[in-house]
């Protein structure tokens, strides 16, 4: 015990604090760099016919300024990236491959996509790049940019909630997910009239305030019916709802605000399910995919029972090696005593998850249903 605790803690919290300080300036130093140098490769690319967008850029320094003055030239390299002259996938890989920096087979997990298909996108987009004179540069109206902004800042939170890397070693990639809201939050704050930017942090506070609770204390996957809701943390559950509320006052309601309400209901006790289903046919209805028709026979399996939730899923096209839908699949068939089919779903969900932690948690739910037969 120190002879002065009151004094100790004040050092030590000082100390963390220039440390933290630190480590954020030469973070910024970092980003900055690499907008120049991608500012750079986009000029040469160019060429010397002295187009080098100058007028756009002209146009879009208040906001690049406004974006700078809150210290994020990570935002502002996110925004280079997601040109309108490419095509709204290649903007989204691109722009987490470069900006992101999220690997390339990082980037395919979360695509649900082959890594081969994201690597030709990429040098596709280079190549256009240089082959049609794309200036990479931010516009006046960032509103065009903000749909594409969303997917990416979404698709980064979630490597980071459920990190893909091989090497991930835990469930969860902190630093990414926190990097994410921080992203969100700025992105948000500086285009206060685009409600999905709000409906998207909410989501991504909803989903970060469980995560004291997401795995037990070996490291194991909890899920979130069994999770111990009083490590959940209030502050951030509060400030998720406040965003929210904000982002539909505006009353232009998209899927990212549908998913924030999805993941606002189940932050209260007890969960109103048959509400839940009808975010999830709302949540269809703007959003069409067999990932958001998964997530829907998840719900329909709490209103109408296992059997009509099997149904839908044995329906769903595109999703064979989708480790979660063999982990539904292999929890319906379960709840149905179908023991033998559900434990090959689960051993088929732990050989697809790239997570180790959801791997390690389909490979016990497989041997506590059973041997083979």
């Amino acid at each position: 015990m120190p002879r002065d605790p009151a004094a100790w803690v004040y050092v030590v919290a000082r100390n963390a604090g220039i440390d933290r300080l630190r480590r954020d300036a030469a973070a910024g130093r970092r980003a900055a760099a690499e907008a120049r140098v991608l500012e750079t490769a986009v000029a040469d690319a160019v060429g010397d016919d002295g187009h080098d967008g100058a007028g756009d850029r002209g146009a879009g320094d208040a906001r690049i300024a406004e974006l700078t003055e809150v210290g994020d030239e990570q935002l502002r390299l996110l925004l280079l990236c997601c040109h309108p002259s490419l095509s709204r996938d290649t903007q989204v890989a691109l722009t987490l491959r470069l900006a992101g920096g999220l690997t390339t087979q990082e980037v395919a997990a979360a695509l649900l996509v082959p890594e081969a298909t994201v690597q030709q996108r990429i040098v596709r987009a280079k190549r256009k790049i240089r082959t049609a004179n794309i200036p990479l540069v931010v516009p006046a109206d960032l509103h065009e940019r903000a749909g594409v902004l969303a997917t990416v800042l979404g698709l980064i939170f979630n490597e980071g909630y459920v990190a893909h890397s091989a090497d991930a070693g835990t469930l969860t990639r902190v630093d990414l997910a926190d990097q994410a809201i921080r992203l969100t939050a700025t992105a948000a704050d500086a285009l206060p009239d685009e409600p999905e930017l709000a409906g998207l942090l909410a989501l991504e506070l909803f989903h970060r305030s469980r995560e004291a609770a997401r795995t037990d204390p070996d490291g194991a996957l909890v899920r979130l019916a069994d999770q111990n809701r009083s490590l959940w943390d209030r502050v951030m559950i509060a400030r998720g709802f406040t965003v929210l509320a904000q982002a539909m006052a505006q009353r232009r309601l998209g899927p990212w605000q549908v998913q924030a309400l999805i993941a606002a209901e189940h932050a209260r006790t007890p969960t109103d399910w048959a509400r839940v289903l009808r975010y999830h046919d709302l949540l269809l209805s703007m959003s069409p995919g067999p990932v958001a028709r998964l997530a829907r026979a998840v719900a329909v399996a709490e209103v109408d029972g296992p059997a009509a939730a099997l149904a839908q899923v044995d329906d769903i096209d595109g999703l064979d090696r989708y480790h979660l839908r063999h982990a539904v699949r292999a929890d319906l068939l379960e709840r149905l005593g179908r023991t033998s089919e559900a434990a090959r779903e689960w051993d088929r969900a732990a050989a697809l998850a790239a997570n180790p932690a959801e791997a390690a948690y389909a490979a016990r739910r497989a041997r506590e249903v059973g041997p083979q037969t």
